[in-house]
């Protein structure tokens, strides 16, 4: 694991990342990477990807656009997978020598956009288990508080595991896969019992959060600011494939794996330690 010093990191950094579930990390990756990846995103939806989805009805304002492993298609997301600082961030937050990229996903809100993404976590949609799983969330865009994600502090630890919930049509379906799942309490009628992390952003900042962490997000508010943003999943040494009931997301293919199997291969890529 990369102890460089040149990480945005410090050791209070990853106490409060284990302790809150959620972190924001100011200018962890230069312009020159925002720019770059900026350019790979508005490529990506004019010619987007085999999983794209478009989460906004007919007819609505705005766009919530979203899409997938950008990283097969575009060099300068797979660069930014094999040789950012990426890596040896969710490295050092995570406790491991190994990192494995698992996938990215593009979330796009363009300006008006009134759908929000609903309350959840991200490991149930996940054929994964163990807990060094991480995610990188990297506006491209000035991101104020008020259009950012929300993360409930400490909600990670609460050994609890929450049904996904996927778009249809416009719409928000809730799919309950396991029973060790359950539904999603009512966050926004109890939010006098939670603490909750957001934070205005610039670009070149960045949240990281762990798969258990309680999440979501408001729409774009603004008239004429955008919100992309791309975000990549990280694993560990802990992580092991796993069978899921029911749907999957994203729903890679082709890995090969067998429930208990390490994640490292072709479609999951070992990014840290480098291969001699």
């Amino acid at each position: 694991m990369s102890h460089d010093a040149t990480l945005p990191l410090t050791d209070a950094d990853v106490a409060r990342y284990q302790e809150d579930g959620a972190i924001c990390i100011r200018q962890a990756f230069a312009r020159d990477w925002i720019e770059r990846l900026g350019a790979a995103i508005d490529a990506d939806m004019k010619t987007p990807g085999p999983m794209v989805r478009i989460n906004t009805p007919a007819g609505k304002p705005g766009l919530f656009f979203v899409d997938f492993q950008l990283w097969q298609r575009h060099d300068a997301c797979r660069d930014f997978a094999f040789t950012s600082p990426a890596a040896d961030i969710a490295a050092r937050l995570m406790g491991s020598h190994e990192v494995v990229y698992y996938h990215d996903h593009l979330l796009v809100k363009e300006p008006d956009t009134e759908e929000r993404t609903p309350w959840h976590h991200d490991q149930p949609y996940y054929p994964i288990d163990g807990q060094q799983i991480v995610s990188l969330w990297l506006p491209l865009d000035a991101v104020s508080r008020d259009v950012c994600v929300e993360y409930v502090r400490g909600s990670h630890r609460w050994g609890r595991w929450f049904a996904p919930k996927f778009f249809r049509q416009g719409g928000v379906d809730l799919q309950v896969q396991d029973a060790r799942f359950e539904a999603v309490p009512d966050i926004d009628a109890e939010r006098g019992k939670h603490t909750f992390l957001a934070w205005d952003m610039e670009p070149g900042d960045v949240i990281a959060f762990h798969a258990l962490t309680l999440h979501g997000a408001p729409g774009n508010r603004s008239s004429s600011r955008r919100r992309r943003a791309w975000a990549t999943r990280w694993c560990g040494e802990d992580a092991r494939y796993a069978t899921r009931v029911g749907q999957i997301s994203p729903p890679l293919e082709g890995h090969g794996l067998e429930p208990g199997d390490k994640l490292a291969c072709d479609l999951f890529p070992r990014v840290r330690p480098i291969a001699p």
